[in-house]
């Protein structure tokens, strides 16, 4: 891994490591690129993957409103799937028990970055059901960059054999639990959304703008490279993740639990454990009128 002083460099491969891999045989590579529409319908497999995608890789769409990795009963999008359904998305993909799974997603707009926190999102989910997965440093644009080829058109994979177990409940928090938090219960709250959205100037996820209250803003896009998209080396993410308090519990919110994703997968790879995302965020917590958020473009 080229960054070694990661405490957990095996969430990570390189472009030379993924290579490796697919010579060598068992690894499944899901490509989870992102181009959603306004009703959250995801169409990035016919716009980008067949376009052009690292070769081996299949098609996963984790980005859909009731996509793979989704709940698909429940009426907010990308809420915490069964293990049954992850089973179910993981087979129909071809990942077959003992793989290593592999994520990677494009990122033609770093500075917008529809890649990272998808993959971050899918490995959430997938590494908190015990599978062996890894997120490819930098991308499919890292790996157009090192001068490997991308292969045309679609792929249908051959049907695997893999089976999740774990629920992976320790890795969630509700409502229930953000309010426990903020009401006293020791919990370190953060925000992962951009300043803008933080301070109420932009439009936020639901009825109201701004908040929740008590929460530390860390906006996810602080935390990779506005040029490449790939995670900045430990002394730089140990900086950019100084203004959470890790003496206490840590949930991690943000719009929707895409981009809350991308700071607690920051956490886990500098070696925190322990760290939850609040599967509602704000398009659950804003429309509870109950539940407070502060606002400080209200105040201005």
């Amino acid at each position: 891994m080229s960054n070694p002083s990661y405490a957990h460099p095996e969430f990570l491969v390189t472009v030379d490591e993924l290579d490796g891999l697919l010579a060598l045989g068992g690894v499944s590579v899901l490509d989870v690129t992102a181009r959603l529409t306004g009703s959250l319908d995801n169409v990035a497999e016919e716009r980008c993957f067949n376009e052009g995608h690292i070769p081996g890789s299949v098609f996963f769409d984790v980005p859909s409103a009731k996509g793979a990795l989704s709940d698909q009963a429940e009426d907010l999008p990308w809420m915490w799937p069964s293990p049954e359904h992850v089973t179910e998305q993981l087979r129909q993909v071809g990942v077959n028990e003992g793989d290593k799974v592999v994520l990677v997603a494009s990122t033609p707009r770093p500075e917008i970055d529809s890649g990272t926190m998808w993959c971050t999102r899918a490995w959430w989910t997938l590494h908190h059901m015990g599978v062996d997965v890894a997120i490819l440093h930098g991308g499919v644009e890292g790996w157009v960059a090192s001068g490997r080829p991308l292969e045309t058109g679609p792929v249908t994979a051959e049907r695997g054999d893999i089976s999740v177990s774990v629920r992976g409940l320790e890795a969630r928090a509700t409502k229930e639990d953000v309010l426990a938090a903020i009401n006293g219960g020791g919990a370190c709250v953060i925000d992962a959304l951009p300043a803008d959205n933080f301070n109420g100037v932009d439009d936020g996820y639901g009825p109201r703008r701004g908040h929740i209250t008590g929460a530390t803003n860390v906006p996810f896009r602080s935390l990779v490279d506005g040029e490449t998209s790939a995670f900045w080396p430990a002394d730089i993410l140990e900086e950019r993740l100084a203004a959470i308090d890790r003496e206490h519990p840590i949930i991690s919110y943000c719009g929707g639990a895409i981009a809350a994703t991308v700071v607690a997968f920051a956490l886990a790879l500098t070696g925190q454990d322990g760290v939850r995302v609040y599967d509602g965020s704000l398009m659950e917590w804003s429309r509870d009128d109950s539940l407070p958020m502060t606002d400080p473009s209200s105040n201005a």
